[in-house]
C-alpha cells in the first residue's frame, strides 16, 4: 500500500471479515427489502461506473489529489468501516488475495463483492479497494503499481468488482499474460461425427448481449450440452487457454423473461441472488424486470451454481473460437469470419454502442473501446500486438465479429435475435456455416448457416447499391482512422482493414 495510505489508513473501527449473514442482516437495517422470490434486492444511488471521474494514477501524486487522500484519511478516523478479504481465481500461480473496506453504512457493498470471489486463505492483499460511497465527490484513483484503488462518491457495486478485475488484468499483462473483458464457455457438440468440446471466449462491453450469449443453453439435448464458465474477465495465456477470475455472475436484468433467457431467469430468482437497482413493488415485493423506473441497467449478482450448465470448472483448456460482439445497425452481416490479423483489428477496433452500463446520457451511440475493455491500464496498441501474437502462436484459434444489432438500419432493418446469435455460434461449434470472400472487407461472410434465414439480411432489401458503397467506404475510413491513433501498432493490423 502506498506509504500515504500505510500511514494514514487508521479508522476508528474496522469490522474484520464478518459473515455473510451478518452482512444480509445489516443490508436489510440498511434499507434492503426481500422479494417475492425470498431473495435480497437493494436499490443504490449511483447506478452505473463512473468512469469519466477515473483517474490511474503513474508516479507521484500531483497536490490536489494529496489534499484528496489527506481528507479522505481524515475523515475515515471517525468512520467505522467493514473489512472483507477474498481470492480472485482459483488457479495455482494466479491466486490473488483481494481486501475491500467501506464504510459500514454500506454492508451490502461487502456482501454482493464477496460473493463475487472466493474464500479468503489468509494472507497479505495483493489488491486493495478503500470505498467511501458517501463522499461528496466522486471519484476513483487507481494507483496499479501499488494494486490499490480509493472509490469515493459511488454505492454502485460494480465499480468495486471492476476495481479488482482491472487490477488483476493489469498483473497478467506485466506476468506476460493478457487479461479480457470477456465471457467464456463450451459447446459440447457432435463436430465430423464425434462428440467434441469447442472452447468459446466472447468479447463485448456491458449490455452489447455477452452474458445473454454466454448463459444460454442454445437448447441442446444430451448428450450435447453447454457448459459455461466465466462471465466478465479471463486471463488469456500464450498457449491459447484462459483462467477464470470469479465465482459469480453480474447480469442485467432488462427484460429478463424465462422464454428466451431460462438460465438467467431461473438464477435471477433464486433466493441465493441479490439483485440491485431492480423494480421490487414495495407492498407486495413483486419484482419486475421490465420496469426500468430505477434503471435501464438493474443487475443481478447470481452464485455460478444457480446457474444451470455450469459445473466445478472456470477456467477454459483450450479457446477454440474467439467472437467480438459488436452492435452496428446498417451493413454488417449477423457473423462475419476474421482471419488472424483482423481479429486483431477487430480487438482494436472495438466497436459497438454505449449502454446503460457506461454513460446513461450516451445510451446508443456509437463508441469504440480498445478490447471492449474499458479497465486498460497501460499501452493498448501492446494489447493489440500481444493479442495477434497469441493468435500466431495458436493458429487453429478461429475469430469471428457477431453483430447483435441489426442490418438495414434502424427504422426498417431487419432486428438480429438473440435465437438468431445463439443458433450462430451452434452452427459455428458443428463447422456447419458456408463462407464467402467479401473483396471489400477482406473477410468471410456467411452463405448459409443452418436454422438462420440468411434472406432477412440481404443489404439490397434496405439499401441502393450506391449507399451501400458509401456507407462501406465511410466505415473502412473511420476504422482506418481509429487504428492510425496507435502509433505502435503492428501494421499487418492495419493493413488487414485497408485491404493492403
Amino acid at each position: 500500500m502506498l506509504d500515504i495510505f500505510a500511514q494514514g489508513f487508521k479508522p476508528k473501527r474496522i469490522i474484520n471479515n464478518p459473515s455473510e449473514e451478518k452482512l444480509r442482516e445489516w443490508s436489510l437495517e440498511q434499507g434492503g427489502v426481500i422479494t417475492e422470490f425470498g431473495n435480497l434486492s437493494v436499490t443504490t444511488i449511483v447506478r452505473n461506473r463512473i468512469a469519466k471521474f477515473t483517474e490511474v494514477v503513474t508516479g507521484g501524486l500531483d497536490q490536489e489529489n494529496i489534499e484528496l487522500v489527506g481528507k479522505v484519511l481524515q475523515y475515515l478516523q471517525g468512520k467505522e468501516m467493514i473489512k472483507l478479504d477474498r481470492v480472485m481465481c482459483h488457479t495455482p500461480g494466479f491466486k490473488r488475495n483481494c481486501r475491500l473496506y467501506v464504510t459500514s453504512e454500506y454492508s451490502r457493498l461487502p456482501l454482493m463483492w464477496g460473493n463475487t470471489m472466493f474464500p479468503s486463505e489468509g494472507g497479505e492483499p495483493d489488491f486493495t479497494v478503500i470505498t467511501v460511497p458517501e463522499w461528496p465527490e466522486k471519484r476513483v484513483l487507481v494507483f496499479a503499481e501499488h494494486g490499490l484503488t480509493l472509490i469515493l462518491g459511488s454505492d454502485y457495486k460494480g465499480e468495486n468488482k471492476k476495481a479488482m478485475l482491472r487490477q488483476v488484468m493489469y498483473w497478467a499483462k506485466r506476468e506476460g499474460n493478457l487479461g479480457l473483458h470477456a465471457a467464456s464457455k463450451i459447446l459440447r457438440v457432435f463436430r465430423d461425427g464425434e462428440l467434441k468440446d469447442i472452447g468459446f471466449l466472447l468479447f463485448g462491453l456491458s449490455g452489447t448481449g455477452k452474458t445473454s450469449l454466454s448463459c444460454h443453453s442454445h437448447w441442446l439435448r444430451p448428450p450435447e450440452r453447454a457448459v459455461i464458465r466465466q462471465d466478465d474477465v479471463v486471463i488469456l495465456k500464450s498457449d491459447g487457454s484462459a483462467v477464470g477470475t470469479e465465482e459469480s455472475f453480474y447480469m442485467k436484468t432488462e427484460g429478463l423473461e424465462p422464454g428466451m433467457q431460462p438460465l438467467l431467469y431461473a438464477a435471477a430468482i433464486s433466493p441465493r441472488t441479490i439483485l440491485e437497482n431492480v423494480w421490487v413493488e414495495p407492498e407486495t415485493g413483486k419484482v419486475d424486470f421490465f420496469n426500468t423506473t430505477l434503471t435501464s441497467n438493474g443487475r443481478a449478482m447470481v452464485k455460478r451454481r444457480d446457474i444451470a450448465f455450469t459445473d466445478d470448472e472456470i477456467d477454459l483448456g483450450k479457446v477454440n473460437c474467439i467472437m467480438f460482439i459488436t452492435r452496428r445497425y446498417d451493413i454488417l452481416p449477423p457473423v462475419v469470419c476474421l482471419n488472424r490479423q483482423w481479429a486483431a483489428a477487430a480487438f482494436m477496433l472495438g466497436e459497438s454502442v454505449e449502454t446503460s452500463a457506461g454513460d446513461p446520457t450516451e445510451v446508443g451511440k456509437p463508441r469504440r473501446v480498445v478490447g471492449t475493455n474499458p479497465f486498460i491500464i497501460g499501452s493498448e496498441e501492446d494489447e493489440g500486438n500481444s493479442f495477434l501474437d497469441i493468435l500466431q502462436k495458436n493458429p487453429d484459434i478461429q475469430c469471428f465479429l457477431l453483430n447483435t444489432g441489426m442490418v438495414g438500419g434502424r427504422e426498417r432493418g431487419q432486428k438480429i435475435t438473440v435465437v438468431d446469435s445463439v443458433k450462430i455460434l451452434e452452427m459455428i461449434a458443428r463447422d456447419k456455416i458456408s463462407w464467402a470472400k467479401d473483396e471489400f472487407w477482406g473477410y468471410e461472410v456467411p452463405v448459409e448457416i443452418p436454422g438462420v434465414d440468411l434472406r432477412r439480411f440481404d443489404l439490397s432489401t434496405y439499401y441502393p447499391p450506391e449507399q451501400i458503397e458509401e456507407i462501406s467506404g465511410d466505415l473502412k475510413q473511420e476504422r482506418l482512422e481509429w487504428l492510425s491513433r496507435f502509433k505502435g501498432l503492428d501494421r499487418d493490423i492495419i493493413n488487414a482493414v485497408g485491404g493492403s
